[in-house]
């Protein structure tokens, strides 16, 4: 795994012929910096966000995540903990199954940013490694509430 040049995610770094970024929480921040600059540049290559949060109220960016599935070739799916009631979209933390599910043929070769708690980021180190994803596309800059 490697974290990005100067601590900022930069998919300039990188190439590939798509891109997953996964958060949980609040590390869907550095997340929206790539994705604005994706808008703002055109990016053509197929996206896809994993955005895992407690509950519904507590995703941040909501309406500006579906407002880029407008202007990019973007999937953004939600996991919540603490789902309401009739929510009928994915639970939990993401995993390799749910990643497996979301992800195309083939984006073993993509590039991976992760943002995210501790254990977040050591599932998400797991999962990506159980999926053939090579460490030098593993982009992550983990955090923790002292």
């Amino acid at each position: 795994m490697s974290t990005a040049p100067n601590g900022v995610f930069s998919p300039d770094h990188y190439e590939g012929p798509g891109f997953c970024l996964i958060a949980g929480g609040v590390g869907i921040t550095p997340m929206m910096s790539v994705l604005r600059a994706f808008a703002g540049r055109g990016e053509p290559r197929p996206i896809v966000v994993l955005d895992a949060n407690r509950r519904w109220d507590d995703v941040t960016f909501r309406e500006e995540l579906d407002e880029l599935t407008a202007v990019l070739d973007l999937r953004v799916v939600h996991s919540i903990g603490d789902p309401p009631p009739g929510w009928e979209g994915e639970r939990g933390r993401v995993d390799e199954d749910m990643l497996r599910r979301h992800l195309p043929p083939g984006a073993s070769r993509w590039q991976f940013s992760a943002c995210g708690p501790n254990p977040m980021m050591d599932a998400m180190e797991d999962a990506l490694a159980a999926l053939g994803v090579s460490p030098d596309r593993v982009h992550t800059e983990r955090f923790d509430w002292v």
